[in-house]
């Protein structure tokens, strides 16, 4: 007789107790780190490179070292818990987590919530463990095969929660996956949706650059069949889970009006990039990168596109063009790209959108922003890489770095001043000139590498959703649209120099000097030295500057210390870190700064 019983319900590959192990081990030893920089931990040395942190009753116990910027990097592996009965287990990222609610150091509600954002995380790391790609095979990928094979922000230790996705959903879509997708494409009426561009950048052109006209008459003809008129519908794509998810469900009423006219796939294949809502062009790759509503909650925020981001991102683009095309430093000497937001949809939910104070996770449900390609803008022989893939080690424990220091036939010293001479003059001319600071992370940084693998130059992308201008109105802020003036952040002198200080010196040099004095033998009290020595190469060529200087003070004694993990977890019932008030903070003592020598801060 056959057998006919339905087969059994699918587990994920990656899920055996090895790789779940083995990821558990590396997050544990984030977590440990990470909680001990800000300060939720107190460890005490029991000996060279061991050491004991006490937390909720329970005692942990771990090998590591501190590190500077006041940083730890505790070896994964290592780490042992001592419950309150005296017994001892190898530390998992959830017991830690119950033993900091016991402790009072996470909101009871966040804690609950946070049990699966960490199982997501780990369901993913061990995803990643399962091929171990070698730095070697790794160094030779292209720009966006290389982003799926990334493990994350360094930071922030939930970094792959994705609250929203089913198991199926996290097999297709996150940037490991590595799964190429054609897009679905959408018609919404103009009473919903507006179209912004840069100059000449029309909607019907936009339209004909990114689909061509075969698809264009497709779409055009699918419209007409639906019985509206074509010319009164704003196009767009929506990722796949955003249309199952979010527009049919809450835009129910505008599909039965055909106000909303679903158009069909576009021909072209994308891949996700690590911000997994961003997607970049694989069949051709000269066409713009895209960048999706996608109302998921990843690294504490909902990645939603607000409609006045879309209004701005054009003409703040043209903004920043213009002033790197009159600058000479940033566009012949240093050659910088900046791919700018040159197009963008917004679409209103008519009545989401009406309720005061509603939530902005509420209001920021379907647009796209349009990017251009920076592979576009490389010279013949030069690779662009994220700065964040500077941080990888392969899953023999290879970095990722040390393959290109090797490959560049140059020292790890003169590789790291070749690094900080294409990242940093940049970034300080941006900050000091103009007054204008965005947020240099390791996924908006990226690094542009000749063909011997030397850092030679720097694009920085995302620039007008981060950017943020100083609150008192500068000279060199003429020009700019009142559109995007009425967007754009405005703060203080502190908050612009922190968000450099914050993005790239805490958020990722804190961890690349650590990494190469480990796997390339050089200092990190050298490290820092040849990135102050670029900080002052760049101050004492502009000495016209040195009012700026004072004012964005980078050689400042100490920077504050921002707790991003502490935040979350002690939130008060929230789980979005952006719905409290933007100055919340946690009072920790300040991080020494790095790129001052002994002599200066004694």
């Amino acid at each position: 007789m056959t057998d006919t019983s339905a087969a059994p319900l699918p587990v994920p590959a990656e899920l055996t107790a090895e790789h779940w192990d083995r990821a558990c081990d590396h997050l544990v030893a984030k977590m440990l780190a990470e909680l001990c920089f800000e300060y939720a931990l107190a460890p005490v040395a029991e000996g060279p490179d061991r050491w004991r942190a006490d937390v909720g009753g329970a005692r942990y116990r771990f090998a590591g070292r501190r590190t500077t910027m006041d940083g730890w990097r505790v070896r994964p592996g290592t780490a042992v818990r001592t419950g309150p009965d005296g017994n001892d287990a190898p530390a998992s990222p959830f017991a830690l987590l119950r033993d900091l609610g016991e402790a009072g150091i996470v909101d009871p509600a966040v804690e609950a919530f946070t049990v699966g954002e960490l199982n997501a995380t780990l369901s993913a790391d061990a995803r990643l463990a399962v091929e171990r790609v070698g730095a070697a095979e790794l160094a030779d990928l292209p720009y966006a095969a290389l982003e799926g094979h990334q493990t994350g922000h360094p930071w922030i230790f939930a970094n792959k929660g994705r609250v929203g996705f089913s198991a199926r959903d996290r097999a297709d879509f996150p940037p490991e996956a590595r799964r190429p997708a054609r897009l679905p494409w959408i018609a919404v009426h103009t009473s919903l949706a507006e179209y912004h561009g840069v100059s000449g950048l029309e909607a019907e052109t936009l339209r004909s650059r990114e689909l061509g006209a075969a698809v264009t008459a497709r779409f055009t003809e699918r419209l007409t069949a639906a019985g509206v008129r074509p010319e009164e519908y704003v196009w767009l794509p929506v990722h796949p889970w955003q249309w199952d998810e979010v527009v049919v469900p809450l835009f129910a009423a505008e599909l039965a009006h055909r106000l909303i006219v679903p158009l069909g796939e576009a021909e072209d294949d994308y891949l996700p990039q690590q911000s997994i809502r961003t997607f970049t062009n694989l069949t051709r790759p000269d066409r713009f990168n895209v960048k999706l509503s996608l109302a998921i909650l990843n690294t504490m925020v909902y990645r939603g596109i607000p409609t006045e981001l879309c209004r701005a991102a054009p003409v703040s683009t043209g903004w920043v063009h213009a002033l790197h095309a009159r600058d000479a430093f940033l566009a012949e000497r240093h050659r910088v790209i900046l791919p700018g937001e040159v197009a963008a949809v917004a679409v209103r939910h008519p009545v989401l959108e009406d309720i005061p104070d509603a939530p902005y996770r509420h209001r920021q449900l379907l647009g796209a922003l349009w990017r251009e390609p920076v592979g576009e803008r490389l010279d013949t022989g030069e690779r662009a890489r994220t700065l964040a893939a500077l941080l990888h080690v392969d899953g023999e424990g290879r970095a990722f770095t040390a393959e290109l220091v090797k490959r560049s036939g140059l020292d790890a010293e003169s590789w790291t001043a070749a690094l900080f001479g294409a990242v940093l003059p940049p970034i300080l001319h941006l900050l000091y000139r103009y007054g204008v600071a965005f947020n240099p992370h390791g996924e908006n940084a990226i690094v542009v590498y000749d063909a011997h693998d030397r850092p030679a130059r720097l694009a920085v992308k995302d620039f007008v959703d981060d950017m943020k201008l100083l609150d008192t109105d500068l000279p060199e802020y003429a020009g700019l649209p009142d559109e995007a003036l009425g967007v754009l952040m405005r703060f203080d002198a502190r908050e612009l120099t922190s968000s450099v200080v914050k993005s790239l010196f805490v958020g990722h040099f804190r961890y690349l000097a650590p990494l190469m004095d480990e796997h390339l033998g050089l200092p990190e009290e050298r490290f820092w030295a040849l990135a102050r020595a670029e900080v002052d190469r760049y101050q004492a060529e502009f000495p016209e500057l040195a009012d700026r200087f004072a004012l964005f003070d980078l050689l400042a004694p100490e920077f504050e210390r921002v707790c991003l993990n502490r935040e979350r977890l002690l939130g008060g019932g929230y789980h979005d870190r952006a719905e409290r008030d933007a100055e919340f903070h946690l009072d920790a003592p300040a991080i020494p700064n790095p790129l001052l020598t002994t002599e200066e801060t004694a």
